[in-house]
C-alpha cells in the first residue's frame, strides 16, 4: 500500500508497536506526524478501526512529540489520555495524527492531539504527561 510523500518509517519503535506497525512519521519534535494505513489486523469484528488502535496512535504521537519537542529529548510517562472519537476509518485507509504541545514544566507536560483520515477528523486527543526526569539532573 502506498504512503503519502514526506512520511518514512517511525525510527524509534518498541514491541507493540512492532505488532501495531508500521507506524510513519514525518516532522520531528512538536511537528511531528504519526501515520498508518489501516490493515484487517486493526479493524474490529464490524469491519471498522479499532478505537484502542486510535488510542495507542494518539499516545504515541502525544509522547514522541511532546518529548522531542526540547533537545535533549525529556523522558515523560502518560499520566491521563482522553480521546472523543468523532469518526471511524476501514481497511487502506491512511490516518495521521498531529499534535499541540501545549506546555510542558517540570513536573507535568500538556499536549492535544488529532487524528484525521481523508481530511476529516476521526479522534480528538488530550493527554497529561508526567516528567520522569529533568535534563541534566542529578541522580541519587
Amino acid at each position: 500500500m502506498d504512503i503519502p510523500a514526506g512520511y518514512a518509517l517511525l525510527a524509534r519503535t518498541s514491541p507493540v508497536l512492532d505488532l501495531l506497525g508500521p507506524l510513519y512519521s514525518k516532522g520531528q519534535g512538536a511537528d511531528l506526524c504519526v501515520g498508518l494505513r489501516v490493515e484487517a489486523k486493526h479493524c474490529n469484528a464490524r469491519g471498522a478501526l479499532h478505537g484502542g488502535i486510535l488510542a495507542t496512535l494518539a499516545d504515541v504521537a502525544l509522547g514522541y512529540a511532546t518529548a522531542f519537542a526540547s533537545d535533549p529529548p525529556v523522558p515523560l510517562v502518560t499520566a491521563n489520555l482522553s480521546l472523543d472519537f468523532a469518526g471511524s476509518a476501514k481497511v487502506g485507509d491512511w490516518i495521521e495524527a498531529t499534535v499541540d504541545v501545549q506546555k510542558r514544566g517540570s513536573r507535568l507536560a500538556f499536549a492535544n492531539c488529532y487524528i484525521d483520515c481523508d481530511g476529516q477528523r476521526i479522534v480528538r486527543a488530550s493527554a497529561v504527561f508526567l516528567v520522569t526526569e529533568l535534563p541534566g539532573a542529578a541522580k541519587g
